[in-house]
């Protein structure tokens, strides 16, 4: 979760973890203490699709109108209300966010870079932000992807991963 940066060292030990208390009650971190540094977190994930969706989605011609767009806004939505999803997740100042669709013939694939210049890191809000955008792709083309018993047989949401987090001292 955002403020946990035990990743940047050795693995944690139950001795370690920083989201209970002695108690064992859930608890946020405190991150009050820690310099600000400038961070960036990079995710990315991929939704399989029909071939004849993925099409339709390049060409901008899904019914329900323009598919990447929508997931953008969609995409940077969640980016910026990942700490109301996420418990214990801090509310971090996002300086920026980028996102790029990719196309295969039967995948579409979104980045989603995330930067912020702040105490805690900024996985949590990429990762959200990637989610969040494959699931306004799939919600705009269900209706392309549905079988004739109402299922979805070609789609998935697959292989969602943070691929990039770099931290830089100001």
């Amino acid at each position: 979760m955002s403020g946990d940066d035990s990743e940047d060292g050795p693995p944690a030990t139950d001795a370690d973890l920083t989201h209970t208390d002695e108690s064992g009650e859930a608890q946020m971190v405190d991150v009050g203490d820690k310099p600000d540094t400038a961070r960036r977190a990079v995710a990315r994930g991929t939704i399989r699709l029909r071939p004849e969706t993925v099409a339709a989605v390049r060409n901008n011609e899904v019914e329900k109108g323009d598919v990447l767009a929508t997931a953008r806004v969609g995409a940077i939505q969640a980016v910026k209300h990942t700490w109301e999803t996420i418990p214990m997740c801090h509310q971090i100042p996002i300086t920026n966010v980028d996102t790029e669709f990719e196309f295969a013939e039967d995948v579409i694939e979104l980045s989603v870079a995330v930067e912020t210049t702040g105490k805690t890191g900024c996985e949590m809000e990429a990762l959200e932000g990637v989610t969040t955008g494959l699931n306004v792709v799939w919600d705009m083309v269900k209706s392309a992807e549905k079988d004739g018993d109402g299922n979805y047989p070609d789609t998935g949401i697959e292989s969602v991963e943070v691929v990039e987090k770099t931290k830089r001292e100001l």
